[in-house]
């Protein structure tokens, strides 16, 4: 028999949030382990995604990254606008406004 292993999987949206606490089999991978929590039911535009990034406790990683016993997968959403292009929007805005 394999032995269990209790990880986490998480998912925030500015307007909600999702943490769900899993016993998987040692062994189970990342996405694995987010396909067993649910929460891909939960939030069905994810299911849209070619690729869902994930990470462990704020790393970036691989969705067949192997869990150890208390890791916190966490997938991230997807970037509406580069961060270099999001600063210089701001930039200019905070420019237009002061120039007024």
């Amino acid at each position: 028999m394999t032995e269990k292993i209790q990880v986490e999987v998480a998912y925030a949206e500015p307007d909600r949030q999702s943490l769900k606490i899993l016993e998987v089999e040692q062994g189970t991978t990342a996405m694995s382990a987010v396909e067993q929590s649910g929460i891909l039911d939960e939030y069905e535009p994810l299911k849209e995604l070619d690729e869902l990034p994930l990470g462990i406790f704020g790393k970036k990683c691989p969705a067949d990254q192997v869990l150890e016993a208390g890791d916190r997968v966490e997938i991230y959403r997807p970037l509406l606008v580069d961060p270099k292009e999001a600063r210089r929007l701001k930039a200019e805005a905070e420019k237009r406004r002061k120039s007024q």
